[in-house]
């Protein structure tokens, strides 16, 4: 008989550890460095400036408001797929940026070329 008492609590034991660990898990901080970095990342890069770019900036924003906002009401899981969200957009948003750089720094060589062209008939 004694030997089912050790067993049983034990398993008591073991189920108040794992709701301790399970309650610190949903108290935890949401992480929301990387969303935010992105977004700072884009704003360098003048995203702000290229239309579809500036959408998607706006997106990571507005996502990553919202998923602290959800992350207040307890809703961790759904703050972070918003945030993942987040992240993607204000990464969207740098590549979109550099892409119109890079575009119009493309046809201003091309522009320099013909012009050099021009001069030299």
């Amino acid at each position: 008989m004694k030997h089912t008492s050790r067993i049983g609590t034990m398993v008591v034991g073991m189920a108040v550890v794992a709701a301790a660990i399970a309650a610190g898990c949903a108290g935890a901080p949401l992480r929301t460095e990387a969303s935010t970095s992105g977004i700072r990342a884009a704003e360098e890069v003048g995203a702000s400036k290229v239309p579809k770019a500036a959408l998607h900036l706006q997106l990571a924003r507005e996502e990553l408001a919202k998923a602290k906002a959800m992350s207040a009401n307890g809703d961790k899981d759904e703050a972070t797929s918003l945030l993942a969200r987040s992240e993607a957009d204000a990464e969207l948003a740098v590549a979109l940026s550099r892409e119109d750089a890079e575009k119009t720094e493309a046809q201003a060589a091309v522009e320099r070329v013909r012009q050099l062209r021009k001069e030299t008939k």
